[in-house]
């Protein structure tokens, strides 16, 4: 069987893709130089928060993922990221390809609200391959990919948020399920506010726009009063 190792040497934001997205460049090697005609690879990215230290203000931001301080010791479990496939073409010995891992800016989604909370330093990955290889020097042959592959990569927070600021310059988002988006739409048109940026402040500040009449659907969401506590 082909004895395969991966080793990650970097990653870059995809300033060009639709939506956000990574780019991390692996480097695959096969042991004696081996044939390999082509390889069908999944590959699972974890993060590994027990790998790093953090800031208090970094610790405060993972409170709702990860408890207390106090209770790190067993709280502090891997984190997954992403589950992409890759399929890299034929190649002797040694080869690099790109794997494409598209992202999300759900902070609903448990890696997101991680990297989020990060003030700098590096994110500690692992990344986990399996799959088929298609071998051969003097003919054709199937092999599994071990489940065992693995490479362990630092991925630098600066390198997330270029991606992010790419594609959502200075701002944030977040999802919100169909009823509530109506009754925001409802409030905004009635009030007619310009924005949505206003239609939220508004929300958010008392001496804002003036309550809604009792039929405004916002005011089942969010009290008698139409309005958001901050």
């Amino acid at each position: 069987m082909t004895k395969f190792s991966f080793a990650c040497t970097g990653v870059r934001a995809d300033r060009y893709a639709a939506g956000p997205t990574l780019v991390f460049r692996l480097r695959i090697t096969t042991a004696d130089n081996a044939r390999v005609h082509a390889l069908a690879l999944r590959c699972q990215i974890r993060i590994e928060p027990a790998r790093r230290a953090y800031e208090s203000i970094e610790a405060d931001g993972l409170a709702d993922l990860f408890g207390e301080r106090s209770r790190w010791s067993s709280t502090l479990q891997p984190v997954q990221f992403a589950q992409v496939p890759l399929m890299v073409s034929g190649f002797t010995g040694v080869t690099e390809a790109d794997l494409v891992v598209p992202c999300t800016y759900d902070t609903d989604v448990a890696a997101t609200r991680y990297l989020t909370a990060l003030t700098g330093g590096e994110v500690p990955l692992l990344m986990l391959f399996s799959g088929s290889a298609f071998t051969g020097s003097g003919g054709f042959q199937v092999e599994p990919v071990p489940w065992d592959r693995e490479a362990v990569f630092r991925m630098p927070v600066a390198t997330w948020r270029e991606m992010l600021e790419q594609h959502f310059p200075g701002c944030g988002w977040i999802r919100l399920p169909r009823d509530t988006m109506d009754a925001l739409l409802a409030y905004r048109s009635r009030h007619a506010l310009p924005s949505w940026e206003a239609t939220l402040r508004a929300l958010l500040d008392d001496s804002g726009a003036d309550d809604p009449p009792s039929s405004d659907p916002l005011r089942a969401l969010t009290g008698s009063t139409g309005r958001t506590d901050p």
